[in-house]
């Protein structure tokens, strides 16, 4: 084989794959077909959204109650189609990525033996004197010749090494995208999990709503009413109890004021009640103030821990008959001072002592306890200050456990999200 066949078989590395090209292009198709049906499901969402917010701002009625969960299932029905195109997209780029990686690779395979012939074939020339060059050829046109198909082959034996490394560099930048892609589509899967969970959730919440009620009009209204005489009862009782806790606030033990300190417990956020004394805290609270925040969450809704750290405590005020506060709640103490409260869970995901990461879904909102529609209540404590002990008054919640805290001991949500 001539110098000058080398050359044409490393020209050859340069030349692309035709049916690799062919399968890319029929992937990028159907994800931009995919891409246009989560648009389409995003708006429906959108709309679901929109009708929530309408059911929950009419009167509290059996019949509105039971639509807003009609409505939830619907929505979260849909962000589970949502989620689905979005892993099924994820999917197939993870597809077009390893079809980039298959072909980077044989190129690179490609190129390094056209550089290993290439070489070779320098090597056996370099072993042969130039007097011998000279002697085998029949005359000076022919040494120049050849000397020119040396440099040749050393140009293109350099082009193909800087092309190589291009390659190389590609297909590096390939696989950290696939690995990354990877990550997304098990965080995809991890929210699908919980969204189906929702599901469940929702669906129960309506039958426990149906079969306490009876159906009737007049049972759901009899109900609120012992909600509203229960939960005052329960802040009376809580008030007279934290105001005879002593504690003074260190500055030194909690980090300071600031944005970000935190993370919004919901992904989409519409706050309905502020922390602190308000026109509705004077009127809703016996100690006229809120000790939290609460937002809008329709039952069913991933609840996300604001910050790493441990499960301190859960628990259900709702199993104590009679009771009306937290209903489901989960308090988790963080390694920075600070400890949060997640009240009127349908359902809880964790349990005490277990240690969970920023932003894991640790329940599920809901309506439990005292509440007038679904949300979530969040409130943050200094660490210090907080304690889970029974209420013990001789009110239905007398033998609840809860957090409390002196009123010193309560911190704005706000400062810290």
């Amino acid at each position: 084989m001539s110098i000058r066949h080398y050359i044409i078989l490393g020209v050859i590395a340069l030349v692309p794959l035709v049916g690799s090209a062919q399968s890319a292009e029929q992937l990028r198709q159907q994800i931009s077909a995919q891409q246009r049906q989560l648009e389409q499901i995003n708006k429906e969402i959108e709309l679901y959204e929109k009708e929530l917010v309408q059911v929950g701002a009419r009167k509290q009625t059996l019949q509105n109650a039971v639509n807003e969960l009609d409505v939830t299932l619907k929505k979260t029905t849909a962000q589970i189609k949502a989620t689905q195109n979005r892993i099924a997209t994820t999917e197939l780029e993870i597809k077009e990525l390893d079809g980039d990686i298959v072909q980077k690779e044989e190129l690179i395979a490609i190129d390094s033996a056209a550089i290993g012939e290439m070489v070779r074939q320098l090597h056996s020339m370099d072993e042969a004197s130039f007097v011998e060059h000279l002697l085998s050829e029949d005359s000076l046109s022919g040494v120049w010749d050849e000397t020119e198909t040396i440099m040749t082959l050393q140009q293109t034996m350099h082009d193909h090494m800087v092309s190589l490394l291009n390659i190389k560099e590609d297909l590096t930048r390939d696989l950290s995208a696939v690995r990354k892609k990877r990550e997304e589509l098990e965080q995809q899967r991890r929210t699908l999990a919980a969204e189906e969970r929702s599901v469940s959730v929702t669906k129960q919440e309506q039958s426990n709503l149906l079969s306490q009620t009876r159906s009737q009009e007049s049972n759901y209204q009899k109900l609120l009413a012992d909600k509203r005489a229960a939960k005052e009862q329960f802040e009376n009782a809580l008030d007279d109890l934290e105001s005879r806790l002593q504690y003074t606030l260190d500055p030194t033990h909690i980090p300071p004021a600031g944005k970000g300190v935190l993370r919004w417990p919901l992904d989409q956020i519409t706050i309905t009640q502020q922390f602190g004394v308000t026109a509705d805290s004077r009127r809703l609270y016996a100690s006229g103030s809120h000790n939290g925040v609460d937002f809008r969450a329709a039952v069913g809704t991933p609840v996300k821990a604001a910050l790493s750290g441990t499960v301190q405590a859960t628990g259900d005020s709702d199993s104590i008959r009679g009771c009306y506060s937290y209903g489901k709640w989960v308090l988790i103490r963080h390694g920075n001072g600070l400890s949060t409260l997640y009240a009127h869970f349908s359902d809880i995901a964790v349990s005490q002592g277990q240690s969970v990461s920023t932003g894991q879904v640790i329940g599920y909102a809901g309506a439990t306890g005292y509440a007038t529609g679904p949300h979530l209540h969040f409130t943050v404590y200094a660490s210090d200050a907080v304690q889970v002990r029974q209420l013990g008054t001789n009110t239905p919640c007398g033998k609840a456990v809860i957090p409390v805290s002196p009123q010193s001991g309560y911190l704005n949500p706000l400062d810290y999200l």
